[in-house]
């Protein structure tokens, strides 16, 4: 319900606009910040007066003094609310970082060089198909279509020729790695 003097107000001075945005301000900037914060807006104060800014340019069109700014308001609101969850749905939840929690460190220049090497001596194991498909789509980063151009076969091809490179890729740095571990047992 809205109060008498409000609404009395409001509709006398309907031909200046910052009279009546002044009364839907301080009628119902409290309501339309309640229910912001209630749908769980989490900077409800700012949403606020996002709505109450757009209201201003409309206010000349408005009809039904306080009752329809009421209704306007309320309609903005709502979706700056739908606004902010879509957004948030798009936006990933952020974690701190914690430096005790990351085990992971920059390898040195040797490290680089020989994990580098150990790579190479891997490719080098695999057919030359294998190392084709691999060098185009994983080192120069090119797309299938673009591979399947260059080696001339089509592009499920591409695509089954990289699973099979992979797959032997991955069989070859296990066996590698499976005698060391032997090894320090």
């Amino acid at each position: 319900m809205l109060n008498p003097l409000v609404e009395e107000n409001a509709q006398a001075d309907q031909d200046d606009p910052g009279l009546l945005f002044t009364a839907a301000y301080n009628t119902f900037s409290g309501p339309v910040l309640g229910y912001l914060r209630a749908r769980g807006v989490e900077d409800a104060e700012a949403v606020t007066q996002d709505v109450f800014l757009a209201l201003y340019p409309r206010i000349p069109t408005l009809q039904g003094g306080l009752q329809g700014a009421k209704s306007l308001l309320f309609s903005m609101a709502h979706a700056r609310m739908v606004d902010h969850y879509r957004r948030r749905e798009r936006t990933p939840d952020a974690a701190p970082y914690d430096a005790d929690l990351d085990h992971r460190s920059a390898p040195s220049a040797e490290e680089q060089a020989v994990g580098g090497l150990g790579a190479i001596h891997l490719l080098e194991g695999l057919p030359d198909d294998y190392r084709e498909v691999l060098a185009l789509r994983v080192v120069a980063d090119l797309s299938v279509e673009e591979t399947a151009s260059i080696m001339d076969k089509s592009q499920g091809a591409i695509k089954q020729l990289q699973r099979r490179a992979l797959t032997a890729l991955r069989k070859q740095a296990l066996a590698q790695r499976t005698p060391q571990r032997n090894e320090h047992a």
